[in-house]
């Protein structure tokens, strides 16, 4: 058998054609797959190949992702203002509209062109509407895809001490991790709507920086006019995730239901 690809290039066709196989063989006329994996694991990529693969077979397949329906900047400005400043900061739980990602679930089931949300990471904000992409719906199938999907809250007393250098400086009282814990609660609704979850597994949380900086730099590479992160500012983005993060990789394997072990190259080795 041939190796499995990097996914910078994108994972080997026959993984990827189990996947939508697995996806297409849910019950229901328009099941949602739940593709969970850490920042620059290759989610993002897996569900577009999936989406490739589901057109060259004429079948019209959606996808989301969390990433594309956090507040924009203005909105966790004043989240910032009035919570804590780390808000000010995409990512973590708390940061995303839910009623948007609901609304959109909704829209694809119910018929008609329907506008996916849309964020711009270099940016930092959400796109304008105008800018959204459309797709024909109900589609046959959607991809959800995000990095913390179903990952439980912490227990109150595990929140006591800090885990990295951005909570010990800037949340030494606990409020932000506290609030983004809390937060973990309201998206049972968006949850309850995914019918189905893989997880990607990494061999560590210390390997997502390395997969994050490529992906940044791939991302850079492709808008060299604009600015992206350095490596400094990436490091201290990262730890923002590393909590919920660190928490996702000890609970999803008893709650997903395929769990997919990557490398340290993000190829599946089980």
């Amino acid at each position: 058998m041939p190796p499995e690809l990097h996914p910078a290039a994108g994972f080997a066709p026959g993984f990827v054609a189990d996947r939508l196989d697995e996806a297409l063989a849910l019950p229901g006329p328009m099941p949602v797959y739940g593709l969970a994996g850490l920042p620059g694991s290759g989610k993002s990529t897996l569900a577009a190949q999936m989406a490739a693969l589901a057109a060259s077979r004429r079948l019209v397949v959606a996808v989301l992702s969390i990433d594309d329906v956090y507040f924009g900047r203005r909105q966790r400005q004043a989240l910032a203002r009035r919570v804590h400043p780390l808000l000010a900061d995409r990512g973590p739980p708390g940061t995303h509209d839910l009623p948007l990602a609901l609304a959109t679930l909704d829209a694809l089931r119910h018929g008609g062109s329907v506008a996916l949300p849309s964020f711009d990471k270099l940016a930092d904000t959400r796109r304008p509407p105008s800018r959204w992409p459309h797709v024909a719906a109900p589609p046959r199938l959607v991809v959800f895809e995000g990095w913390f999907l179903k990952t439980p809250a912490q227990a109150p007393g595990n929140l006591a001490l800090p885990i990295n250098r951005l909570e010990t400086e800037e949340d030494g009282d606990g409020l932000w991790r506290r609030y983004c814990n809390d937060a973990l609660g309201g998206y049972a609704p968006l949850w309850q709507q995914l019918d189905w979850l893989t997880w990607l597994q990494p061999p560590g949380f210390e390997t997502v920086f390395e997969w994050r900086w490529q992906q940044e730099t791939r991302l850079q590479a492709k808008h060299p006019q604009r600015t992206g992160m350095d490596r400094a500012r990436l490091g201290r983005f990262l730890q923002l995730f590393e909590r919920v993060g660190r928490q996702a990789m000890r609970t999803l394997p008893g709650i997903a239901e395929r769990v997919i072990a990557l490398d340290d190259a993000r190829r599946p080795i089980s």
